[in-house]
């Protein structure tokens, strides 16, 4: 018999929006600014789990680890999409970030819903992954009882992962054995049930927070400048100039001539010429600083 899951937040009916059908354009938006306001409240009462999300997750991938995103639906796609968005943003191998999505890459594009159902499944992608104890896997699903992310989940604690938890109801409702448990508690959707709503977006913030403080943790910033951006288009070649511009206080193409010296790497473009070195010293005291731009410089200035 399956069980009900009408007791669960994400299921539960918003007094708010009892006459949604009866709204005016107006209505609607106010409506749903209102309700997202709840998104930044939830994020605030979760942030020492964030945190700690964030701390587990740099040290691990600092010692040669890895990200894995898990989920079905929009959960699995939100995950996939901050996965993708680190290469072209941190200069980061692919490998790196990773998102599992019930269903392959067809369900990126086209609902496989159903698939969320096969708990073997989640555990079969672990396994072929090769997860290991220095890896780091993140569970995602808004309602907290996708059976695809509790297989992947149970097979990562398995293998000693560090393993996170992300759901939008309270433990209260559904309980978890991980090392993070982050829930983010957004109340009923405007539309009954449709987490891919304030549920998706209250995910899609939590996600740009972690990937975003790790990436800073692991010296993939400096100050805010993101100097370890992937040159790959003109927009990219175009944003690298401006941080060399700003910081190094360049000319365009004093600016241009520096950052083809340096291979298209706006990080080793800044250590040369901060640190008065050639390309081979850069390389190798960005190397022994583990990426760190800050350290580098003083590698080179001994």
């Amino acid at each position: 018999m399956l069980e009900s899951r009408g007791h669960l937040l994400t299921e539960q009916i918003n007094p708010n929006s009892q006459n949604l059908d009866r709204l005016t354009s107006l209505e609607l938006v106010d409506l749903f600014n209102q309700e997202d306001r709840k998104n930044l409240q939830a994020i605030a009462a979760a942030r020492s789990e964030l945190a700690k999300a964030i701390d587990l997750t740099a040290a691990s991938l600092s010692r040669g680890g890895r990200l894995f995103y898990v989920g079905a639906g929009t959960s699995g796609r939100l995950g996939v999409l901050d996965a993708a968005e680190c290469p072209p943003t941190f200069c980061t191998p692919p490998e790196l970030v990773q998102g599992i999505l019930a269903g392959g890459a067809p369900a990126l594009l086209k609902s496989s819903e159903a698939l969320e159902d096969r708990r073997e499944d989640g555990a079969q992608e672990i396994a072929q992954k090769e997860v290991t104890a220095v890896d780091v896997v993140l569970g995602i699903t808004a309602g907290g009882t996708t059976p695809f992310v509790h297989g992947a989940i149970a097979e990562a604690k398995k293998r000693g992962a560090t393993t996170i938890f992300l759901a939008c109801v309270p433990a209260s409702q559904f309980k978890i054995d991980v090392d993070v448990d982050l829930r983010l508690l957004v109340g009923p959707e405007i539309l009954a049930g449709s987490t891919r709503l304030k549920a998706g977006t209250v995910t899609k913030m939590a996600l740009n927070i972690l990937s975003t403080s790790v990436m800073v943790k692991l010296g993939k910033t400096y100050g805010n400048r993101m100097i370890d951006v992937s040159v790959t288009n003109q927009k990219l070649r175009d944003r690298a100039l401006r941080i060399l511009q700003d910081l190094a206080d360049l000319d365009r193409q004093e600016a241009e001539t520096l950052l083809d010296r340096s291979g298209q790497k706006v990080k080793l473009a800044l250590l040369m010429h901060w640190g008065g070195v050639s390309l081979e010293k850069g390389n190798q005291c960005l190397e022994e600083a583990r990426g760190n731009l800050r350290t580098a410089l003083e590698l080179a200035n001994r």
